[in-house]
């Protein structure tokens, strides 16, 4: 249903990516930005319902992830040196890539969990090169919490060189997500109501793994990076901004983190930002059992924006 190629990045990396290309006029761009342990091609109906639509749709494998693994110890990996700054900069030169196609169309960010942090990190950074950004399960500050995690990343990495899958760390970050989910089926259980949702992501060799310690302290270096208030306050205040998470979604703490977002956004002086908590829906509510309507909501929000 879409297009796989790939560009290369300015340090020389092959980045892939995926395309949904309606054949009519183009009304809009949409730029995705998966999470961690899942791939772009995840968001194959979104896109495909956006293309309907006439919305183009670009998303992009980050580095250790999908098909921009290229050696089984890049999983979940995204570099030795500055990891968090080198993903959020292939994404924004995929970003100047769109824009080369379409230099007179409005380009939005849809971003989901890590996916969400990285586009607030191009909020920050490029935050003019976009005209909207729709934040999905995404999250507030880690807090004390989040710099020790940090640390005990960085000493990690200290002992295994950085690009070992990393249980504990892992344990400790999504660890306790599934306990309000109980009796869990999987593992997983958290992420959707849909259970065909959850076993698919299951079984998809692309998902679901264990990522390395120095993944983990450059996804702590990010998150810690987004919820810094003097960071939030580089946003353009005119940048539209979407907040969308399911009500029971354990990343955003079933709502309150999310709200936390929200009002860190209203006080940095952004004039336009909404947000949606889905009654009873998980993490990934683009997987959720009203799937269509979310994706409807999304549109609508989009369409009202361009």
């Amino acid at each position: 249903m879409s297009t796989k190629t790939s560009f290369t990045a300015s340090d020389g990396k092959q980045i892939g990516y995926y395309t949904w290309i309606p054949r009519g006029i183009v009304r809009g761009v949409v730029q995705i930005v998966h999470g961690m342990a899942e791939h772009a091609a995840r968001y194959d109906h979104f896109a495909v319902k956006l293309r309907s639509q006439g919305i183009a749709v670009y998303a992009c494998d980050l580095r250790g992830h999908g098909s921009t693994i290229e050696t089984p110890e890049e999983t979940g990996y995204f570099g030795q040196e500055n990891g968090w700054s080198r993903v959020t900069e292939d994404l924004y030169e995929f970003t100047q890539l769109i824009k080369g196609e379409y230099p007179d169309k409005h380009i939005f960010l849809f971003g989901h969990s890590m996916g969400s942090f990285l586009s607030r990190t191009l909020m920050i950074d490029h935050g003019s090169a976009y005209d909207g950004v729709i934040l999905s399960g995404t999250a507030s500050s880690p807090g004390f919490m989040g710099t020790i995690g940090k640390f005990i990343a960085h000493i990690a990495v200290g002992k295994d060189g950085g690009k070992v899958p990393n249980k504990m760390l892992d344990t400790m970050s999504f660890g306790s997500y599934n306990k309000a989910f109980k009796p869990n089926r999987t593992k997983f259980d958290w992420l959707s109501r849909d259970e065909n949702m959850v076993d698919a992501y299951v079984e998809d060799p692309l998902c679901g793994f264990i990522a390395t310690s120095k993944f983990y302290e450059d996804l702590l270096t990010g998150l810690l990076y987004v919820n810094d208030i003097e960071n939030v306050k580089q946003i353009p205040d005119d940048l539209s901004v979407m907040l969308l998470s399911g009500a029971m979604d354990p990343v955003g703490k079933k709502g309150s983190g999310v709200k936390i977002v929200y009002k860190q956004l209203k006080a940095a002086g952004l004039k336009d930002v909404e947000i949606y908590l889905i009654p009873d829906a998980r993490h990934e509510v683009l997987n959720e059992t009203n799937r269509n309507e979310i994706e409807n909501l999304c549109f609508e929000w989009l369409i009202s924006h361009r």
